[in-house]
């Protein structure tokens, strides 16, 4: 079912049957609550196409699960970015040149300032209802004024930033590699500890001529068996593998600390949809890359028993870094083998 494919994938919880969203907190925000509040970003959404086309929403569960793989609350899904300039802006602020976002940021810390004063003479003068909408609105301004201040004492000056981006590239390759790189970026800054990509829309019309497949993606994906369609699926699949497998690489090649990016990450590649054909769920591959300091045993396949839940992977990940969890969604125990 593509209307809740991506949304459940990170949480292994079946949402209610409504148009709002209910479903589950997926385990990046679960990571982000515990290890990502030191960073200006607790975490990082992006993706590399907008939407999707027809079917990515549904009458039972509406259209909040087909746009995002991350829900901060049950009812809170996570926009994810697919502008690569706004994410620029977003990672290292706004402004073409260092010295226009320098000016800028001091600007917004007297906005920020301004803010909060007549926020506080304001509050004295309301009811109780609006002091509690207004205490919420501080809040939010408290949350910015944090991420502002963790900014600024971020070292950005040795890092190589690509020119400030126009907008959403031409070429498809291009947007998802820029992308890729400033998530690399934002980690080796130390921006953000955790981010989440979605490489593809669901139900996505995005045609791949650039490896000879000019078809969309989605119609490719309902191949019916047709061996001309599985082996379009396979080049458009291998294709974002090999994307994957740069990033790695990038990751790879940045020094950090006593290591590398790569030695220090734990990354995971997957879906929550495994024959798309069929639309079903199972089985999974799902891979899991990086050294994670060393928390992982790495360099092997796995064959799990037939239905193991795809959440003991989940808990397994989250409990080896250091984020101590007991249940996540379906989950019945832990991958002793990694």
């Amino acid at each position: 079912m593509h209307a809740i494919v991506p949304g459940t994938w990170l949480s292994c919880v079946h949402p209610r049957e409504t148009q709002d969203p209910y479903g589950g907190v997926t385990i990046d925000q679960m990571a982000a609550l515990k290890i990502g509040q030191d960073t200006p970003l607790p975490s990082l959404e992006v993706r590399t196409e907008s939407s999707g086309g027809g079917g990515s929403c549904d009458r039972a569960y509406g259209c909040s699960y087909s746009g995002t793989i991350a829900f901060r609350t049950p009812s809170t899904p996570l926009p994810m970015e697919n502008n690569p300039r706004t994410l620029f802006q977003r990672l290292f602020g706004r402004g073409d040149t260092p010295e226009e976002r320098k000016a800028l940021g001091d600007q917004y810390d007297s906005i920020l300032d301004m803010v909060q004063s007549d926020a506080a003479t304001m509050q004295r003068q309301l009811g109780t209802r609006d002091r509690v909408v207004l205490g919420d609105y501080l809040e939010s301004v408290r949350e910015v004024e944090r991420r502002v201040q963790k900014m600024e004492k971020q070292d950005l000056s040795k890092l190589q930033l690509p020119q400030v981006p126009l907008g959403i590239p031409d070429q498809f390759p291009q947007e998802q590699m820029l992308m890729f790189d400033m998530i690399a970026l934002s980690f080796q800054a130390n921006l953000t500890r955790i981010a989440t990509m979605m490489m593809a829309a669901e139900v996505s019309n995005m045609t791949y001529n650039f490896i000879g497949v000019p078809d969309a993606f989605h119609p490719v994906s309902h191949h019916q068996g047709d061996a001309t369609k599985i082996a379009k699926l396979v080049k458009i699949q291998t294709f974002h593998s090999q994307q994957v497998a740069k990033f790695l690489k990038r990751l790879q090649d940045t020094p950090d600390g006593d290591g590398s990016l790569l030695d220090h990450s734990m990354v995971v590649y997957g879906s929550n949809m495994s024959n798309s054909n069929a639309h079903n769920q199972y089985p999974l591959p799902t891979s899991v890359l990086g050294g994670a300091c060393g928390k992982l045993k790495t360099g092997q396949h796995l064959q799990c028993a037939e239905h193991t839940p795809l959440a003991n992977l989940w808990l397994t990940l989250m409990n080896r870094s250091g984020i101590e969890v007991d249940k996540i969604g379906d989950s019945t125990g832990q991958f002793a083998e990694i």
